[in-house]
């Protein structure tokens, strides 16, 4: 296999042994087939299922510290579309490895969901053996990629986009998904209980890691996280 993982060893254990770890998939038989391979492979205390992206969200904020040791992501949930799921739950947990569960493995997708900050990347058609070699290489510090997928020579705008968005702090993100709501600096103040000030002072942040000038720029950056690989009905 042509993968991060050649060199990890098949007994590696996962780093966070007797931590818990959280699963965001709508669909509820293949969330318990990965509710029951998490515990086959590892220590986990628990294994947590949501089947939205709030209802992954309220599970971190309820649960407080300490986080998962693991999050899986599937890309295609009801409340959120493209990899803007990925990238809420990134800002939410930013320590947790995040491994993206998918059906859809063309290289675009891969790339993008790396540059936005995954962990590791693994086909829903895969075995047990690979989610083994997958925690496996992410307990090393390392990035899972699956067989056949290709690096490309040089990342892509879309790439270099989806790294821009992740670097924005949470409240940068909930800031810059109000603007995209249309919301003005006063609004945003008011819905968040902030000072208008510090509204603008995390604006100007958010355009200058995004490389833009303006709002419009700014809102036209996050669509295209939304829009991209945006998945045919009853594509996972």
């Amino acid at each position: 296999m042509t993968s991060d993982l050649q060199t990890a060893s098949a007994d590696t254990r996962f780093a966070h042994t007797r931590g818990w770890a959280l699963i965001i998939d709508d669909h509820p038989l293949f969330c318990d087939a990965l509710e029951l391979t998490l515990s086959a492979l590892d220590d986990f205390t628990e294994v947590v299922t949501a089947d939205c992206m709030e209802q992954g969200l309220r599970v971190l904020e309820d649960r407080g510290s300490p986080g998962p040791a693991l999050i899986i992501l599937d890309l295609n949930l009801p409340d959120v579309s493209g990899l803007d799921g990925l990238i809420r739950i990134k800002r939410a947990a930013e320590k947790p490895p995040v491994v993206i569960v998918s059906s859809m493995t063309d290289n675009a997708i891969i790339s993008g969901a790396i540059a936005a900050g995954a962990s590791g990347f693994v086909p829903k058609h895969s075995g047990r053996a690979v989610f083994k070699e997958a925690l496996a290489a992410i307990a090393q510090g390392g990035v899972y990629k699956p067989a056949g997928f290709v690096e490309s020579a040089q990342g892509d705008d879309l790439e270099q986009v989806l790294t821009r968005l992740s670097s924005l702090t949470n409240q940068q993100g909930r800031i810059l998904e109000l603007i995209c709501e249309g919301k003005l600096n006063k609004q945003i103040a008011f819905d968040l209980s902030i000072a208008e000030g510090t509204v603008k002072v995390h604006v100007t942040a958010i355009m200058r890691k995004l490389g833009v000038q303006r709002r419009t720029q700014a809102v036209l950056v996050a669509q295209e996280a939304r829009f991209f690989n945006r998945l045919p009905n009853g594509e996972t």
